[in-house]
């Protein structure tokens, strides 16, 4: 897939690993949609690259609706949908106050697992309806799952359950849209510098990366952006999980 001219959504666009990726395409010449639940953020985000900003909830149907016709309508068409937007809420299973309650869990699986399924069906039902382009590709899809769906720590059950699904999602997914000439992969990414580890102390942050075997630092976002690159530039990548890590594996805690 050609980025250059492309429609393109981010979610969680606004910050962190989102905002790398919106960065990246609209320098690759995308014309890119910040979809975020911040609306000032993606507002800023928007107008410092010449996108549209949507403000909304990944895991709401309407919301969703509204960010793909924004790119339908401000671009012509809708090419590429990167998934940023998560949630990192930690509880064990069972604490000092008793059992993780329930609706932590739930909102844990709704924010990274459904919202991440949301906007993918809601992106593929528009990019099946196009026209197909060079190798009858007609879209692309990338997901952000985690290291932690193969290394998930105590205290993690919530988020390493939802981005496993999002792992498991990639195959079927791939294989189901593949005649339609859309493409699936996902990103395992591993300790990166975001906004939230940047509040962190410096020598906390110098921990984090020295338990990554090479390089021994925490990613830096345009990393992240560059792999989204060549998944979105390479057609016979597909079906895809890669891990972005250093090579770390999670210690249990």
């Amino acid at each position: 897939m050609k980025i250059k001219g492309a429609g393109a959504i981010v979610t969680g666009g606004a910050s962190g690993l989102g905002r790398a990726v919106v960065d990246m395409l609209a320098e690759a010449g995308a014309k890119p949609v910040v979809f975020d639940l911040n609306a000032e953020a993606a507002s800023e985000a928007a107008k410092a690259v010449g996108g549209v900003a949507v403000a909304g909830d990944v895991a709401n149907e309407e919301d969703a609706d509204r960010a793909v016709d924004a790119a339908v309508e401000s671009f012509g068409d809708l090419r590429i949908l990167v998934n940023c937007a998560g949630i990192g809420t930690a509880g064990r299973i069972v604490g000092r106050e008793g059992p993780l309650p329930l609706a932590d869990f739930e909102k844990v699986i709704r924010v990274n697992l459904i919202g991440s399924f949301n906007m993918l069906r809601v992106a593929a039902a528009r990019m099946t309806a196009q026209d197909a382009l060079e190798d009858n590709e007609r879209g692309v899809i990338v997901n952000t799952a985690s290291v932690a769906a193969f290394d998930g720590q105590i205290g993690q059950a919530a988020y390493a359950a939802s981005k496993g699904g999002i792992v498991s999602m990639a195959l079927p997914a791939a294989r189901e849209l593949a005649r339609f000439g859309v493409r699936v992969n996902t990103i395992a990414p591993g300790i990166f510098m975001t906004p939230l580890l940047q509040g962190l102390p410096e020598e906390v942050q110098q921990s984090l990366g020295a338990a990554i075997p090479f390089p021994s630092r925490l990613g830096d976002p345009k990393e992240f952006a560059d792999l989204v690159r060549f998944m979105i530039g390479n057609r016979y990548l597909n079906g895809e999980v890669v891990r972005l890590d250093g090579a770390i594996r999670m210690a249990p805690k």
